[in-house]
């Protein structure tokens, strides 16, 4: 059971530059073709390899500002204190600190300090793309290093108050976090693959999402985000084998949700929860999404009944029963369960890395 999850800042860009002098003159935009988007700006393309134990996960991302900041997608940097960044032109930089993240539309500003100026991509503007614009990937899908795909938009999709993009360029895995290049050469979409029954989609965040990052001045070391993001967070969107599109909604629970729960209860709910999910989600996967969601109900309501459960763990499963009782399609039913699961064990391992801080 794997898957995925407007405001601009055009009027403050619009000031800031502003305040630079001398006007600069309007040159008109040209079209670009796929090789030239691609010799002109690969130099601003980066490969993210994220370092976890045995591990090493491999994303995508794009040189922002030329002091070194990178876009990406959250779920590429997640779970790891050992984060590193190579250039095309072979060149690694350790990433010294998590600029901004917008864990809802799983984005992220990482940041090296590289001893000269970096080349950077120019970003469009997101809310002028409409379905039949041609568009752009480059990324390193499957460890291949800065391959190229091009496409069309296939649809603009509101999903609740969002936008995304729904592309046909190919994004494979290690792509994601990549930019999504319109025929200009600019960046209009972050790349996202999500997974609809064993088959990828190909998606992009809107560019737009990402201005507000660009325009915070904090920033924490890799190892405090660590902590906060213990594991990738779950694809924020999934599409179901009826073709529509279900909106993930993993709670974040706080810290003190677990204040009076025992390590025992812990350890009771990490166990009972994996062992439903091991036998829920081939279950699922195998097209009985009702004897999956029966399974989840079941360990639910088993802990939510346990009068020597804590009380906020028992709460947290009382509300995603409750949640679940809302809806009539057991797809549905299966994914709120789920989202209930990966909220307590991401609460859990948090919990137990703490401890052993």
């Amino acid at each position: 059971m794997l898957a995925i999850r407007l405001c601009t800042l055009v009027a403050t860009f619009a000031t800031i530059a502003a305040c630079g002098g001398a006007p600069a003159k309007k040159t008109e935009r040209q079209e670009l073709t796929p090789r030239e988007i691609v010799e002109r700006y690969k130099p601003a393309i980066v490969r993210i390899e994220n370092n976890m134990g045995a591990n090493v996960g491999i994303g995508t991302g794009f040189i922002v500002t030329p002091e070194g900041r990178i876009a990406t997608n959250l779920h590429v940097i997640a779970g790891s204190g050992v984060l590193k960044v190579k250039l095309s032109n072979e060149e690694s930089y350790p990433v010294k600190r998590i600029i901004a993240v917008d864990a809802n539309r799983d984005l992220a500003l990482i940041e090296i300090d590289p001893p000269t100026k970096l080349p950077t991509v120019p970003l469009g503007d997101s809310d002028a793309v409409v379905p039949g614009d041609a568009v752009i990937a480059i990324g390193n899908p499957m460890r291949l290093d800065f391959t190229v795909s091009d496409g069309l938009i296939s649809s603009v999709r509101p999903v609740d108050e969002d936008i995304i993009l729904q592309i046909s360029a190919p994004i494979s895995q290690g792509s994601s976090g990549g930019p999504l290049f319109n025929s200009f050469g600019e960046v209009i979409g972050v790349a996202t693959a999500i997974s609809a029954e064993g088959q990828n989609l190909n998606f992009g965040v809107p560019i737009n999402y990402l201005r507000p990052l660009l325009a915070n001045e904090g920033s924490e070391s890799v190892e405090e985000f660590a902590k906060r993001f213990s594991r990738p967070p779950p694809p924020r969107f999934i599409k179901t084998g009826k073709g529509t599109i279900i909106e993930r909604q993993v709670p974040k629970h706080e810290s003190s949700v677990a204040k009076a729960c025992s390590k025992d209860d812990l350890l009771k709910v990490f166990n009972g929860i994996n062992r439903a999910i091991e036998l829920g989600a081939p279950l699922y996967n195998d097209g009985d999404h009702e004897a999956c969601f029966a399974i989840y109900m079941q360990t639910a309501a088993h802990f939510e009944k346990d009068d020597k459960m804590c009380k906020g763990l028992r709460d947290a499963f009382g509300v995603g029963l409750l949640k679940a009782d809302t809806k009539a399609d057991f797809t549905e039913k299966a994914w709120i369960m789920r989202d209930t699961f990966d909220g307590l064990l991401d609460l859990i391992i948090r919990l137990a890395r703490e401890s052993e801080s």
